[in-house]
């Protein structure tokens, strides 16, 4: 499983799972209502809600264990971020 989880690997999940986040936001913002993209945001929204969760979770025992890298800090902490605004949305 080390050698999956790399620095660059794991920095590039974090910010992939914080852009759709972003992105889910500004279609919802800008009240842009396709069909198409309303069929894609329903179907990976909860998939990339748990993928957040878990790979929060790996991020930070990834910093812990392993060397700090500035980006991957950087990318957990983002994740971490969005996590929190994420979940505090449904309260």
């Amino acid at each position: 499983m080390n050698k999956l989880i790399t620095n660059r690997n794991l920095t590039i999940i974090n910010f992939g799972i914080v852009f759709y986040f972003i992105l889910i936001y500004l279609i919802n913002f800008y009240k842009i209502d396709f069909v198409l993209m309303g069929v894609f945001g329903e179907l990976l929204t909860l998939p990339f809600l748990l993928a957040q969760i878990v790979f929060l979770i790996i991020g930070m025992i990834f910093v812990i264990k392993n060397q700090k890298n500035f980006f991957t800090l950087v990318s957990v902490l983002v994740l971490a971020i969005c996590t929190f605004i994420t979940i505090g949305s449904f309260f």
